[in-house]
């Protein structure tokens, strides 16, 4: 516990006139329509369980949009998925990478707010459902049925990869809600590099996460593929976009959002479209998640 010092009525008075006397100062020369004081186009990306690297590779793309836009921009890590929600919808961060459900919760909550953009994959994402090696499951077309007594977890509850569009198949394919499908407690990790390192290790033994995260961590070496293997890809839906908050227009004049979306869809910098692991960005509207707005309603995953 602090300790808490006890400050008389005096000194605290005398405190608070020079602290005021010294705002003011620092204050002298500006006003509230300064851009450099108030202006920070603040936007943040689905959580990942290594905020310091996100962090880092995120930091090229504020210096990208700060040169296209012209303004100060600022990447702002989130901890989980509704986390980002919450601060979008408070108005924290006005651009936001969301997966499709958390988009569309978040534009549920805020009138006026668009899908602007996504990579070229996204209207045609899929998962992956992954096992460890020690379960003997190999790959196959067919939905494995096997899983069923095996320790399985999904990735956030809100994440649209690694819960939503899973469970939506394996209730399509089996008739029954996963917690009742499956005859053990499903398990949620809270991120999709955190899946497939629990089942790598084998304290799940069956998982399903963003078949982009699975592959980006194959690709880099966090991942022995030999220990966690793909056992089923889902059919394709549509899944990540770049969310704007309608306030940008209010903050930096009308037509500002039409300039954030320019600035993605003109991104040909492989660094860049590596921090988002797409090979081109495309441009999107809200109607592009519609599916993943009526199953998530069908879940009970919207307010309203």
């Amino acid at each position: 516990m602090k300790n808490i010092m006890f400050v008389g009525p005096a000194i605290l008075a005398l405190f608070l006139t020079s602290s005021c006397k010294n705002e003011n100062q620092n204050n002298a020369g500006k006003t509230k329509s300064d851009p450099n004081a108030t202006k920070i186009l603040r936007f943040s990306a689905i959580p990942d369980e290594n905020t310091t690297e996100q962090t880092a590779k995120f930091k090229k793309f504020a210096d990208y949009l700060s040169e296209k836009l012209g303004v100060e921009t600022q990447f702002i890590p989130t901890t989980d998925y509704a986390s980002a929600v919450t601060k979008f919808v408070n108005g924290e961060i006005h651009l936001t990478w969301f997966g499709g459900l958390t988009g569309v919760q978040a534009r549920n909550e805020v009138k006026g707010a668009r899908a602007i953009a996504q990579g070229i994959e996204d209207p045609n994402y899929i998962s992956y459902f992954i096992a460890n090696a020690d379960t003997g499951l190999e790959l196959s077309e067919s939905f494995p049925e096997k899983i069923k007594d095996m320790k399985f977890t999904f990735g956030s509850e809100k994440s649209t990869s690694g819960r939503l569009m899973p469970s939506f198949f394996i209730q399509q394919e089996t008739g029954k809600d996963p917690k009742e499908w499956f005859s053990l407690p499903v398990g949620f990790s809270g991120a999709h590099d955190k899946t497939a390192k629990l089942v790598e290790s084998g304290a799940f033994q069956v998982g399903a996460l963003s078949y982009k995260k699975y592959d980006s961590m194959v690709e880099s070496g966090k991942l022995d593929k030999e220990k966690c293997k793909i056992i089923w890809k889902t059919p394709p839906y549509a899944d990540y976009n770049w969310t704007a908050h309608p306030e940008l227009n209010q903050i930096y004049g009308e037509g500002f959002i039409d300039k954030i979306q320019a600035a993605l869809i003109e991104i040909s910098d492989e660094g860049l479209l590596k921090a988002l692991t797409r090979s081109k960005i495309i441009s999107a509207k809200n109607e592009d998640f519609q599916g993943i707005e009526d199953i998530a309603k069908k879940l009970g995953l919207l307010n309203n």
